[in-house]
């Protein structure tokens, strides 16, 4: 069963912020966890980035995502919802 995991991710980003939340989703990508990612707006100020990834790889791509934010120092930018 696939499990739906959802990025909230700030608009208004620097440069450097940027590249690194495309990192982030090309390494999501290149470990497995999905092969494609969607792209919402939420609001002016956030887009929503949704992936699906199998049941027993959920926990393991949130740990992962938590890792990433917490050794780029992206808390600021990108949280999962």
């Amino acid at each position: 069963m696939e499990k739906a995991i959802q990025l909230k991710v700030r608009k208004d980003l620097d440069p450097r912020q940027q590249l690194t939340v495309i990192k982030l989703k090309g390494s999501l990508i290149s470990r497995g966890y999905t092969q494609i990612i969607h792209i919402l707006d939420q609001d002016e100020d956030y887009h929503i980035n949704t992936f699906e990834t199998a049941a027993e790889n959920r926990s393991e791509a949130q740990q992962y995502i938590e890792a990433f934010i917490n050794a780029e120092n992206l808390a600021d930018t990108i949280s999962i919802k």
